[in-house]
Formats: structure tokens, sequence, C-alpha cells
């Protein structure tokens, strides 16, 4: 994997200098909302608010990125379609080698050209928190109901149980069943 450097200009506050560092651990902090988002087509995520804390170690050969993303997405409830916020918390490691040879693309390593200068993150954190979505989003996980809608949730059942109604009244599908 090659570090990008040619991200969109609103992108490049998420790039992280590594030249002038001194050997050893530094830290750098990054607010992500949702202009951040916004950069991104076709995202999962749209609206959020979220620090993230990168713990750069700077080594002779390499660069490790450890990442702590922790605040809140909105996201849509599958079940009732309301809008809530999904608490995140998210912890993840980056190694980057200074290499100008290819590097297997099995091996999760960043290769950082002898003349880069900088690390662009947009990219890692973009894809973290895309990673901490769930995969069913419910705003009524662990008895909290306070964001769902209830006037979808009733419509849905009354819906529901109206087909159940009318498959068992419709001869059709009784006779497809006895096929079986």
């Amino acid at each position: 994997m090659r570090a990008n450097c040619c991200w969109l200009k609103s992108l490049r506050t998420y790039s992280i200098p590594f030249t002038g560092l001194k050997l050893g651990k530094h830290q750098f902090e990054f607010a992500i909302t949702d202009s951040f988002f916004d950069e991104f087509d076709y995202s999962l995520v749209k609206k959020g608010n979220l620090q993230c804390l990168v713990e750069l170690e700077k080594q002779e050969t390499l660069i490790v990125l450890n990442f702590h993303i922790t605040g809140h997405l909105e996201l849509n409830c599958d079940r009732c379609l309301a809008q809530y916020p999904q608490p995140v918390d998210i912890r993840e490691q980056q190694v980057a080698k200074f290499s100008d040879e290819a590097i297997d693309e099995d091996e999760e390593i960043i290769a950082i050209g002898k003349n880069d200068h900088e690390i662009n993150i947009a990219g890692l954190i973009y894809e973290y928190i895309n990673v901490a979505v769930p995969f069913i989003a419910v705003c009524s996980n662990e008895g909290n109901t306070s964001y769902c809608d209830k006037e979808m949730l009733d419509s849905l059942n009354k819906l529901s149980v109206n087909n159940e109604q009318d498959e068992q009244t419709d001869p059709r599908w009784d006779a497809l069943k006895k096929i079986k």
C-alpha cells in the first residue's frame, strides 16, 4: 500500500509532517465533523462529531501510528428510520515503513518513499470509522428507546399484520402450498 499524498485540500489538515520529528512518540489531535464525511462520495456516514487522537512513534525504519477515535456518529435506524447518535470508541494501529520498494499487498503496511515528508491519515480515519458502523444500525439497542419513531413502528406492525391476513385468505397461496 502506498501513502497517498494527493488528497483534496480540505483533507490536508489530516496530514502529519514527519520529517522534522525526532525519534520517539508524538501526539496529534484531529476533529472529525460533518465536513470530513462530505469529502467522501457515497459515504456510509454523513454526520458525526468525533475526536481522533493519534500517537505517532517514529523509529529509524518505520512509523507506528496508534489511533484512538471517540465520539458519536449520526446514523439512521434500520428498523424505524429515525436518526440517532451512535457512540464510537475505536482503537487501531497502522505501521508505515520507509521504503521505495513495493510492499506485498497482503501486508497491512504503508510504504513511505524517500521523497515523502508527510503522511495523510484521512483515508485511514475514514476506513476505521466506517468499519465501526454496526452492520444493522438500531436505535433501540440496550433498552434505549428514546430515539425510536413509535409511529413508524406502529405503521410497520399494521402492514405486517395485514399481509399475514391477506396471505391466509388468498386461496391461490393455499393451492401453491399444497404443491409442496
